[in-house]
């Protein structure tokens, strides 16, 4: 059935159109996004769709999550151009667009963070960035109240976080990861990518590049981790163009460092292309 979404501006809002849901036995999903939405957001839709007949995407660019010294003024946002493409794909029923203030009427005191797992990768140059994320996904989930939410791969950190921090404080909510949607060379969809040049776009398939070849070199038998790290950052530190933020490789769900390679792992990288800060990972198991 193609949906055309409802625009709901109020916390009270959603929450009398997800009771309405509930009352025809709909199944609710809800897919959080900063907006500016593209092919990547759109699966995740999709797949929301597929886990529920009731699908809740929310738009709200986050002040939490950015650093004094980050791009939240400049951050890309177009709610316009994002409803027509909701529309255009038919696939959710209301699309949660709140202002600052009614997200947060007054000064936050309470906060969800997860130390362990966001001080590293991209937790280390971006501090209380993951504090900011899990409060307000924490936030949605009691507004929405969703039985399941969509989450993207390419932000492997973030989806550990949310997994974690669901199991801990018993939300009620099944997380679905959604892989990433790539270019055609490569490069995952971002709604960061509309702040590269063409140069800049012409570089940015290292991060993917690099990600493959360790990836082809795990698979050929490569298990010092070491090995592999050093790898990753000095194919990203050859290109004239990338600044390289972190090249790792973790453990997964617990995103712990691990000497030698075995078991579900993540690659990640992450570097600045401009002004443009682009992340990315692979994740698979390795057999022993």
């Amino acid at each position: 059935m193609s949906e055309c979404p409802r625009l709901l501006r109020t916390i009270a809002e959603v929450r009398q159109s997800v009771q309405e849901a509930r009352r025809e036995g709909r199944q609710v999903a809800l897919v959080p996004t900063m907006g500016y939405l593209h092919e990547g957001h759109l699966a995740l839709v999709e797949r929301a769709r597929q886990e529920a007949d009731f699908v809740v995407v929310s738009i709200f660019v986050n002040p939490l999550q950015f650093g004094p010294r980050e791009d939240f003024a400049s951050y890309p946002r177009d709610l316009d151009r994002d409803l027509g493409l909701l529309r255009q794909q038919g696939m959710a029923a209301a699309v949660f667009a709140p202002s600052v203030d009614e997200m947060y009427p007054q000064p936050i005191r309470t906060e969800v963070s997860l130390p362990t797992l966001s001080d590293r990768l991209c937790g280390r140059s971006r501090p209380g960035h993951f504090t900011g994320v899990a409060t307000v996904v924490s936030k949605l989930f009691h507004i929405v109240q969703p039985d399941v939410a969509c989450f993207g791969q390419k932000d492997g950190q973030q989806l550990a976080i949310i997994q974690r921090m669901v199991a801990d404080l018993n939300f009620p909510v099944r997380i679905v990861g959604v892989p990433t949607v790539r270019e055609p060379d490569g490069l995952a969809k971002s709604s960061r990518n509309v702040y590269l040049t063409p140069e800049e776009r012409e570089h940015a398939v290292v991060l993917y590049r690099t990600l493959s070849w360790a990836k082809d070199a795990i698979l050929a038998g490569e298990r010092r981790a070491d090995i592999i790290r050093q790898g990753m950052r000095e194919r990203i530190e050859a290109d004239p163009v990338a600044r390289l933020d972190y090249a790792d490789l973790v453990s997964m769900p617990d995103l712990e460092p691990i000497e030698r390679i075995e078991g579900d792992i993540m690659l990640a990288v992450a570097a600045y292309f401009g002004k443009a800060r682009l992340i990315d990972n692979f994740q698979f198991r390795v057999d022993p």
